[in-house]
């Protein structure tokens, strides 16, 4: 499976050409290969603005949308590097705030892959690397790295004490079982606390960090790690749901009226919660309007996204379309309950909450766990395949959907035939919510049928 997109752009089509070419050889782990690419860079990593690091399973990308919309509402100016990318590449790389432009890419990843040919770096490690010298050569006043996969091992982890300002680690799960649980000597054997131990990977010596709140046993894990590298201080904070939004609370002070975070779904508020903790621990201190603010203006593309306008929009489908890149257990927890508790949603639906269902997923997710958690939602399930992924058969979807209890099931062979099968039939007075569910693969083709990339 490749995860390198394409570009209208002839010279980034070439180095993109050049990045598919690019695997992680098999048993090779560590930071070594970075390390020596980074060097042969000029060590751009040590040339950052103050860095906000984000671990975790779910929530590090909302986490890191609510760091970047409260800093820009504080007046500064923010380096950002997340993945995966939904439609371009570009959006792995966004430069004092805007997405690096192509002109600008093809030389900076052709300067990247040339000074690593003979390393054989990732995908992901040419990335970074290509983040890293891209954010040192423009001024910011913080930079916000978003961590691939685990932690302990990620590219991003190359980081040194000295340039990252605060860590942060989001909700946990099982997810990415085959890297993250691969058996290795010395480490937790329970597989959550395998992934505490792997995510506090990235948590540096005398710098501070901030955690969603965690089970009891596995909070010790994390803080285990943290005392064994000498991380610290570890804020301490709790966020409290209240009528119109929360109430964010920390050994120190307190933050009394916040608003509901614009991203929909009640978990958003641990999310936004997690962000303020961050900050609140570093040295950039945003005032009280600047997170107000920010929880406002936040915006993060495929996690309960809604949308009615776009070239899917006009077509008189009838239907308001919600967007969701959620692959695991939690993930579909957190859609189901979005649209079941988030008062904003139930006002929309007026009525018990049923959607339709566009569900698309790759092989190596669990396709029968996503699906039962989501199927008091749902009111037909369509499976679809990804194009150009390993995923479930979309018979298979509809098969599991079956079993837990979905009755309306289908298959169809690409999105437009989904909705168009969703449209058979439909009372023209019929208001139906649909979802797109199951993969950030999925996700991307929806935003780029719609014509709505991220920007």
């Amino acid at each position: 499976m490749k995860d390198f997109g394409t570009s209208d752009d002839p010279r980034v089509q070439a180095q993109l050409d050049r990045l598919a070419q690019l695997s992680l050889p098999k048993g090779r782990i560590g930071l070594d290969t970075i390390c020596l690419l980074l060097d042969r860079l000029g060590n751009p990593q040590r040339k950052l603005p103050p860095v906000f690091h984000v671990a975790g399973t779910n929530g590090k990308g909302s986490t890191c949308a609510f760091l970047r919309a409260i800093l820009e509402a504080d007046g500064k100016t923010v380096h950002i590097t997340t993945s995966p990318h939904l439609v371009r590449y570009n959006e792995r790389i966004r430069i004092a705030g805007n997405l690096i432009e192509d002109d600008a890419l093809g030389p900076l990843l052709e300067e990247v892959l040339d000074a690593g040919e003979d390393l054989g770096p990732s995908f992901f490690e040419v990335t970074i690397a290509a983040a890293f010298l891209a954010f040192s050569r423009t001024p910011a006043d913080a930079c916000i790295v978003e961590v691939g996969l685990g932690g302990r091992f990620d590219a991003t982890n190359i980081l040194e004490p000295d340039a990252v300002a605060v860590s942060g680690i989001a909700a946990l799960g099982i997810d990415h079982e085959r890297f993250l649980l691969a058996p290795e000597d010395g480490v937790p054997e329970k597989p959550l606390h395998r992934i505490a131990f792997e995510k506090a990977g990235i948590l540096k010596k005398d710098t501070p960090f901030a955690v969603q709140p965690l089970a009891e046993d596995v909070h010790a894990i994390v803080t285990a790690q943290a005392a064994s590298v000498g991380a610290g201080p570890c804020c301490d904070w709790e966020a409290v749901r209240t009528e119109n939004g929360f109430e964010y609370r920390d050994s120190s002070d307190r933050l009394n009226n916040l608003p509901k975070p614009a991203l929909p779904g009640d978990y958003q508020i641990s999310n936004a919660g997690l962000a303020i903790a961050m900050l609140r621990a570093s040295p950039l201190k945003p005032g009280l309007n600047a997170v107000k603010n920010g929880l406002q203006n936040a915006v993060w593309p495929a996690r309960m996204q809604n949308f009615t306008e776009g070239k899917l929009g006009d077509i008189d489908y009838g239907f308001d379309f919600w967007l969701d890149g959620g692959h695991n257990l939690d993930a579909a927890r957190a859609v189901r309950e979005a649209f079941q508790n988030d008062g904003r949603l139930s006002k929309i639906m007026s009525g018990p909450v049923k959607v339709n269902v566009v569900m698309g997923m790759l092989e190596s997710k669990d396709a029968e766990g996503f699906i039962r958690e989501i199927a008091p939602i749902a009111r037909r399930l369509v499976g679809i395949p990804i194009p150009g992924h390993d995923h479930h058969a979309p018979e298979e979807l509809a098969r599991i959907a079956q079993n837990a209890g979905i009755a309306d099931i289908a298959t169809a062979a690409n999105v437009i035939d989904a909705l168009n099968l969703l449209n058979t039939g439909r009372p023209n007075d019929a208001w139906q919510p649909t979802a797109f569910l199951g993969s950030l693969y999925l996700a991307g083709e929806v935003l780029r049928l719609n014509g709505t990339p991220p920007e």
